[in-house]
């Protein structure tokens, strides 16, 4: 799945110890909830997930996607622009296996055919190709069937240089990975974690492009909204991601607050080698980590929860302590 190099031995190393720390207890966190949090509705629970989810490893060789402007094409035949926007492209340093572990439950996926590729193979994409999203698929699949009780939500909501021909073809591969632990879709609120249980159910599939119409284990994109901020501001980060939990839906939907700084041209032509973890997302993290920790799940509350680079902080446990919440909540209501 994963070239081997030099230096890439180095980075597996550090991704392996920083996927251990993660992970300490976080692998079977769903199953292990408190019984009185299995009947809550899922859009209830804080859930961690990750930002550009596949985006560990990208492929320097392969030509730019398509997700990419023209301009950024021409000058990506330069090999030096390529090691440039892997710098920029990569979101994440653990692969799926690793992150699942460490208890990231939602994954956002944006994929792409190859233009001039024979077939209908299908990649996932973040300016420069990654890994196929069959591989991926089945990495998941190997996960949940060692973790009976953990539920995926997988929200492919970006779709390039796809006609429905591809789309037919992944979505064969998806019924192909996952067989009947795919959850039909249902009235949100009826998707708690017994239910789940109850129907052997552990992946929810979330697609944002017509043809989900056709098939009754694919999701509409409207049923997770994931407002994004397009900022590198982390006080307007905060503040917007106030302004639109205030304004989530309170039933029907699930809810994901992206807690993601996005470069702009500028801030990458200023810090072309540093690259988006140096740049953005080390010094504002504790800061973001701080506003995840002073939130709270429920019907108007947190949902999903994504971050970019998830092992950096202590990302996953502390979204998944807030569930501790609610059943504060639930004690002072009987004592009331």
């Amino acid at each position: 799945m994963r070239p081997p190099a030099g230096r890439e031995g180095g980075r597996r190393r550090r991704r392996r110890w920083a996927a251990g720390a993660m992970a300490e207890s976080n692998a079977d966190w769903m199953g292990s909830l408190p019984a009185a949090l299995r009947s809550y509705p899922l859009s209830n629970l804080a859930i961690p997930g990750s930002h550009d989810s596949f985006s560990y490893w990208v492929d320097e060789k392969s030509p730019v996607g398509p997700d990419q402007a023209t301009a950024i094409k021409r000058l990506a035949r330069i090999s030096l622009v390529k090691k440039i926007m892997k710098k920029w492209s990569v979101t994440q340093n653990l692969t799926f296996k690793e992150q699942l572990e460490g208890g990231i439950r939602y994954f956002d996926l944006r994929v792409s055919s190859k233009p001039g590729e024979i077939g209908h193979e299908i990649y996932f994409i973040h300016g420069l190709f990654g890994i196929k999203v069959w591989e991926g698929l089945k990495e998941i699949n190997t996960f949940l069937e060692q973790h009976p009780k953990e539920v995926v939500f997988l929200d492919f909501n970006h779709f390039y240089a796809m006609n429905d021909s591809h789309h037919f073809f992944l979505i064969d591969r998806i019924h192909s990975a996952f067989g009947s632990k795919l959850c039909s879709v249902e009235c949100v609120e009826y998707v708690t974690l017994q239910y789940m249980w109850e129907k052997k159910h552990q992946v929810l599939i979330f697609y944002h492009y017509p043809l989900y119409q056709e098939y009754s284990f694919l999701w509409p994109g409207n049923k997770m909204p994931a407002p994004w901020a397009n900022t590198t501001n982390v006080h307007k980060l905060l503040q917007f991601l106030e302004t639109t939990l205030e304004e989530r839906s309170r039933y029907g939907t699930f809810h994901v607050s992206q807690a993601i700084l996005t470069p702009q041209v500028k801030t990458i032509a200023r810090h072309l080698i540093r690259g988006l973890k140096n740049t953005l997302v080390h010094r504002n993290l504790p800061m973001i980590l701080n506003w995840v920790k002073a939130q709270k799940p429920g019907v108007m509350g947190v949902n999903i929860i994504t971050s970019d680079f998830v092992e950096l902080v202590d990302f996953a446990a502390t979204v998944i302590a807030l569930n501790d919440l609610l059943l504060e909540e639930d004690e002072s209501a009987t004592k009331s």
